[in-house]
């Protein structure tokens, strides 16, 4: 059964509908990810599965006692405020110091519990971030866009450590992002999505998708064709406009909404 099940989902705000009849499954284990143009909708779509976005119609069905640890794009936390990690782990889930220390060793970054968030670097924040959402040892792990901002090292690292966490686990993730590469290379499945789902499936069939290709241009091709396998899979429907990462390695991220 999957973890999380989408269909025919429509948000709008107001007149402007920003997603139609949308549908997604998570299953166990599984990377998905969601990729499209600033203002299709990835954001709200993450919003209304957490909860936070009302839905104009559609449904979506959560596994029973599903624990979902979310990533947010960006948090703005004023540097003047005197906070130590610890202390902003433990807000909302006053959760045990050696919890906290083991998520922060899930997350990769140990030695960060007495240090001030304000001295953080932008990695090392996302880091934090990525520890709060695994504190409660989640099911599925919600990133939106959560190397926004990091350098390519910075955002590889990230996504390297997001796929280590997955085989220590065994959470599923769903994840934002328009580092196409990173996508070809860490995901099980990809979304394309534009307002509605432009085309789904294994990252080699969606990025030779005319539907992607009209959404990122075809520059992409070239990186993309280090991840090409042979998998059979169909899509549906069309789309314009956005961004083109023409990068050649295996790993990296940010994205848009």
């Amino acid at each position: 059964m999957s973890l999380i099940s989408v269909k025919n989902l429509s948000v709008a705000y107001g007149a402007n509908t920003v997603l139609r009849n949308v549908a997604l499954h998570l299953d166990p284990g599984e990377i998905v990810t969601i990729v499209g143009p600033n203002g299709s909708g990835k954001t709200s779509l993450l919003r209304a599965i957490i909860g936070a976005t009302a839905l104009a119609s559609g449904e979506i069905t959560l596994q029973s006692g599903l624990k979902i640890g979310y990533v947010p794009q960006r948090l703005h936390i004023d540097p003047t405020l005197p906070i130590t990690v610890e202390r902003f782990m433990r807000l909302s889930n006053r959760e045990s110091k050696a919890a906290c220390k083991s998520a922060l060793e899930a997350a990769g970054v140990p030695d960060l519990l007495k240090r001030q968030m304000s001295q953080l670097s932008g990695g090392q924040f996302q880091r934090v971030m990525l520890a709060r959402a695994l504190i409660n040892r989640p099911d599925v792990l919600l990133l939106d866009e959560a190397t926004q901002g990091l350098d390519q090292p910075g955002s590889a690292a990230f996504y390297q450590q997001i796929d280590a966490v997955r085989q220590d686990t065994g959470c599923a993730v769903l994840m934002i992002s328009h580092e196409l590469h990173v996508v070809m290379s860490a995901s099980d499945r990809v979304i394309c999505l534009n307002g509605h789902v432009c085309c789904e499936g294994a990252p080699a069939v969606v990025a030779s998708a005319p539907e992607y290709r009209a959404l990122f241009g075809t520059g992409t091709g070239g990186a993309l064709a280090l991840y090409r396998h042979d998998h059979d899979h169909d899509h549906d429907h069309d789309h314009d406009h956005d961004h083109d990462h023409n990068h050649s390695h295996a790993h990296s991220h940010e994205a848009a909404e």
